[in-house]
Parts: structure tokens; C-alpha cells; sequence
């Protein structure tokens, strides 16, 4: 799989702006085999960031509840288990049990006002729970959850 394939996860006005949204894809693994691939998007205004969904501090996902990413305040992403608070921007973690590391960054482009994970190769088969997002190497006339040439 070429690495300038673009996937289209959703649209850009299906996260609201100042919000974060979960995806749970699956992506190939190294070893050629799938495996699960939580991640967080969060939309700023036009600004979109990508994370993986796992806290540094000891891997459990971020969200206490379906797409309950951010602190009280709206402006960081906050573990739910420890109450580490990450900056949204950069991921870095500025208070809680990891301090000073950093949520592992994920990749995306808006293209058509589609938000799209780059530099992976997801599982495309329906069948195997990847039905959120699938590529293909169509135009940009393409409506839908669809993928791109970069």
C-alpha cells in the first residue's frame, strides 16, 4: 500500500468545532495482520489533530464515556481514568501521572471537507469492523466516507 493514500473517516461538520470525536478503525499492522486503531479527532474551528486513544500513563483509553474526551473547560483532552490533561495542539500532557509525555500523534488532512487519516493503511473489509472509514481512487467529486490520492 502506497503511503499517500488518504482515508476519509468523516465529513468536517460532523464534529463540532471546539469538540473531539473517537474512531474505532483498524489499521495493518506491521506484521501484515489487522489490529484494533482507537483514535481522537479534534476539530478547532478549521484545525483538525489527530491522536491515538491510549494515555501514555498506562494505555487505557481517554474517554470515560463514548466521546467524552475534553476537560470541564472545553480547551484539553483529559484521561478519564487519571485526570491527565493534554494540550490539544500538541498532545503533550501538562498535569497528572504523565507529565511531560505526549499522546501519540495521528496524522490527518481535510480534503473536501473531509477529515482523512494519512501515512496508514486501514482495514478496508466491512466485515472486520472498518466500516467507518475506506479508500478508494476516486475524484474529488466523491461524496461520503471515501479515500484519496495526496
Amino acid at each position: 500500500m502506497e503511503a499517500d493514500v488518504a482515508y476519509a473517516i468523516c465529513r468536517m461538520n460532523e464534529i463540532p468545532s471546539q469538540k473531539a470525536r473517537g474512531f474505532h478503525l483498524m489499521i495493518v499492522g506491521d506484521d501484515g495482520n489487522p489490529r484494533p486503531w482507537p483514535i481522537i479527532v479534534v476539530r478547532w474551528g478549521r484545525q483538525v489533530f489527530g491522536y491515538l486513544n491510549k494515555c501514555p500513563h498506562d494505555g487505557v483509553n481517554l474517554d470515560w464515556e463514548r466521546n467524552q474526551f475534553l476537560d470541564p473547560n472545553g480547551i484539553r483532552l483529559m484521561c478519564g481514568k487519571h485526570g491527565a490533561l493534554f494540550e490539544l495542539g500538541t498532545g503533550s500532557c501538562v498535569e497528572g501521572p504523565c507529565k511531560g509525555q505526549s499522546l501519540t500523534p495521528v496524522a490527518l488532512a481535510v480534503l473536501d471537507d473531509d477529515i482523512c487519516v494519512v501515512g496508514v493503511r486501514l482495514v478496508e473489509d466491512e466485515d472486520t469492523g472498518a466500516d467507518e472509514a475506506r479508500q478508494c481512487e476516486g475524484n474529488g467529486g466523491v461524496s461520503g466516507k471515501t479515500g484519496w490520492r495526496v
